[in-house]
């Protein structure tokens, strides 16, 4: 007869009943509440993007295009900043208190950066900080964000809903390019610009009265050993996907699994998780991670400069521009986004980060040839980023999904942190290479370095990626706090080292 379970271990079937939900305006609620984060972060981006040349006027800042690409720096640095923090604390005090805490902090640095009044330099390095803060937020909200919403999803749907959750980012560049383009048309731009870091603000503060309904993850009280706010918080979600009139199917008592929480695990111990269980997941990641965000944050925070600088667009106008390029971003992962459940994550991953990769090269070619014009040049732009962004938001979504549930979070703000150190350099570098658009060939070898990043980070996914497609979370990756369940191994063959 087998031994009774120690009283610590407890068999549960949270994920299972988590997993057999159907779709239901719950689901809904959650996403578009959670989801904002991308959208948030897509409209400072672009904001910045957009008001970039107008910065560099004598009436505004009068700065240069490389503090310019600084200032875009300083903003990723923060988001680094902020993951790195507020991903420890999501899986130490859960994802609902922490998704609360960095839309605040996203609030305050946003609202001080239109608060910058003057152009002296004590104003410059308060915008900077302002900046710093903003980022702070939205990295936080990242790491926190991405976990709650895969441990809330369904399985059968996490990859599409997931991808396009991501691919809203850009629905936020199309509010900021709409809203600064009306503001530099409109407004002086010694205060347009300065207006154009409020829209966020005023969107993030009805999202927070949102997100006050919103239930913490059962997945993760589970995970903890808070057995019975995991109840409560799972029969809430179950009563109101029922109350919608929706009849729930039955739960499989064979993915009951008994859980013992494991120790708190700090960066130290995760970086033995990662590369001592799974070493080929953490190079997948990290390659993913670091090919999408050198290319984005390259291209996007200096394309108003080669507008500007190279084609001869006013910067009033840039906006325009920046509408059709981030409407081909926003395309892409509601149109092909369901393949990645369908097709598969390893097929698409490889086919989108390549693909994109290939067309950047034609592009590059053609630019240097001087057979493009603003408008081609943007045409070209939105069928590259179409297949990119899917890809992208792609990338997300398995960082999220292949490591276990106790270090989530905490992988997704390392991975996030090591994707924009290397993609913080993007601006600068960049900014540099355009000057004043007089060497088109700097240029041209700054677009053939970001394709060779992008088709390596396609033939990594290939030969490294997981087939997670379908699966629940605790299929992908067994977690931490697990002691037994029926079939279940860890990923890569090893025990973990905070079993107890």
């Amino acid at each position: 007869m087998a031994a009774a379970p120690a009283p610590s271990t407890v068999r549960t079937l949270i994920p299972a009943r988590i997993d057999r939900l159907p779709w239901s305006p719950f689901h809904t609620r959650m996403v578009i509440a959670l989801g904002v984060a991308w959208i948030l972060d897509g409209l400072e981006i672009t904001v910045a993007s957009a008001v970039a040349d107008t910065l560099t006027k004598p009436e505004t800042l009068h700065m240069s295009s490389t503090a310019v690409g600084l200032l875009a720096t300083i903003y990723l640095a923060g988001e680094v900043v902020g993951a790195l923090l507020f991903g420890n604390l999501s899986d130490k005090l859960g994802r609902r208190n922490l998704f609360m805490l960095t839309l605040g902090v996203y609030l305050v640095g946003s609202g001080l950066t239109a608060a910058t009044l003057g152009n002296g330099a004590g104003w410059v390095a308060f915008l900077y900080v302002t900046r710093f803060i903003a980022g702070m937020g939205i990295g936080g909200e990242y790491a926190a964000i991405n976990s709650a919403i895969d441990e809330l999803i369904p399985a059968r749907y996490r990859g599409r809903v997931d991808i396009a959750v991501n691919g809203t980012y850009w629905a936020g560049a199309v509010l900021g390019t709409i809203g600064t383009y009306i503001l530099l048309n409109h407004v002086e731009l010694s205060l347009g610009w300065r207006l154009g870091f409020l829209i966020g603000p005023v969107l993030g503060l009805v999202i927070l009265v949102v997100r006050r309904h919103l239930p913490e993850s059962p997945r993760w009280q589970i995970m903890h050993g808070r057995a019975q706010a995991a109840e409560a918080s799972i029969t809430q979600i179950e009563h109101e996907v029922e109350h919608s009139g929706i009849e729930l199917p039955p739960i499989d008592e064979s993915k009951a699994i008994e859980v013992k929480p494991a120790h708190q695990i700090g960066y130290a111990a995760l970086t033995r998780v990662l590369f001592r269980e799974y070493p080929s997941r953490a190079i997948l990641g990290a390659s993913l991670m670091i090919s999408q965000s050198f290319l984005y944050n390259s291209i996007f925070f200096t394309y108003t400069l080669v507008l500007g600088k190279f084609y001869g667009v006013p910067s009033e106008s840039t906006p325009i521009y920046l509408i059709a390029f981030a409407i081909g971003n926003l395309v892409g992962p509601f149109t092909i986004g369901h393949l990645f459940d369908t097709v598969g994550r390893r097929k698409m991953l490889a086919g989108t980060y390549i693909g994109s990769g290939v067309l950047l090269a034609i592009t590059a070619a053609l630019f240097y040839a001087d057979v493009l014009n603003a408008i081609t040049q943007t045409a070209a732009w939105c069928v590259i980023f179409f297949f990119a962004s899917a890809g992208a938001s792609a990338a997300y979504l398995t960082v999220s999904e292949i490591f276990p549930l106790e270090v989530r979070a905490k992988a997704i703000a390392v991975f996030f942190a090591i994707a924009q150190c290397f993609g913080a350099l993007g601006p600068v570098v960049y900014g540099a290479l355009i000057g004043d658009g007089d060497h088109p060939g700097r240029l041209l070898i700054g677009y053939l370095l970001g394709a060779a990043v992008m088709i390596g980070g396609g033939l990594i996914a290939w030969f490294l990626g997981v087939d997670a497609e379908g699966k629940s979370l605790e299929d992908i990756a067994l977690p931490l706090s697990v002691t037994g369940r029926r079939g279940q191994t860890r990923a890569e063959g090893a025990a973990s080292p905070f079993a107890t």
